[in-house]
């Protein structure tokens, strides 16, 4: 079965117009380079001297199952490329453009993606169905909406992160990221922006949650047991069957009394 492709936007209807111009100027023929001419780079690399592939147009290509472990990738597009199973352990790829990007399997445990672009990212079913993995990656300040129910992202940074929606009066299933069953044990989401993701029964267990927003967020089932939601924002969220037992800052919480199901909340 085909996993829905969401057309992610951060937060302004001007964001959508730069998404889709970009998407119309961006073709194949823009890679700077080609798959042999990366390959043949990625096997030259050693972990005294990594692959520098910084600030590289790399749209559109298949680059999958590829090795970019370690390797500088700062700036770079992979607009629309193919990231299939393709490994990015440690990898800095602080502003990289990962929008459009096909990242079944993709392993970014690690990496440094502050303030990469991840939106319309793509994850079908097919052959390979893993989730892409971001355990103890550094994504502060990452854009980022996408399909990732069940994703490993656990120890990692989201910061400041824009995960969620703040367009009005879309319809409900549109745009927004889908984080069901994910893993954000002793994640990091200090001030980040979840406006009505989807997080039913995520594990959230001993993170910083200190400031975020779980606005209409759905939290049904999740566990927050031992994290700091000291500041958190949880108006109109879904705390059906929630667990905050041992939450630090509980009293601190913002709109508790306006969420959904606040009365099956468990402490």
């Amino acid at each position: 079965m085909i996993r829905a492709r969401f057309v992610a936007i951060p937060s302004l209807a001007s964001m959508v117009i730069a998404l889709l111009l970009t998407t119309a100027a961006t073709g194949a023929a823009s890679a700077e380079m080609s798959l042999d001419q990366v390959n043949a780079l990625l096997k030259a690399a050693s972990p005294a001297k990594p692959a520098d592939l910084a600030g590289k147009d790399l749209s559109d290509l298949d680059l999958s199952k590829l090795d970019f472990r370690q390797a500088h990738l700062r700036g770079t597009s992979f607009f629309g490329s193919k990231l299939v199973l393709a490994d990015f352990r440690g990898a800095n790829l602080e502003g990289a453009n990962l929008n459009g990007a096909w990242l079944m399997g993709t392993d970014f445990s690690g990496a440094n993606l502050t303030k990469a672009s991840l939106l319309s990212v793509v994850i079908l079913g097919g052959e390979v169905k893993k989730m892409p993995v971001f355990k103890g990656a550094n994504m502060t300040g990452v854009k980022m909406i996408a399909d990732l129910p069940g994703a490993d992202l656990s120890g990692a940074n989201l910061s400041n992160a824009m995960v969620g929606v703040n367009i009005k009066n879309q319809g409900m299933g549109q745009m927004r990221t889908d984080l069901n069953g994910a893993n954000l044990a002793g994640a990091n989401l200090a001030g980040s922006d979840f406006n009505r993701s989807v997080m039913n029964f995520s594990n959230l267990r001993g993170g910083n949650l200190r400031g975020v927003s779980f606005y209409l967020v759905r939290l049904a089932g999740a566990d927050l047991t031992g994290a700091d939601v000291t500041g958190a924002d949880f108006t109109e969220a879904d705390l059906d069957g929630t667990i905050f037992k041992d939450a630090k800052g509980f009293d601190q919480a913002k709109g508790i009394d306006r969420a959904s199901n606040r009365d099956k909340l468990i402490r």
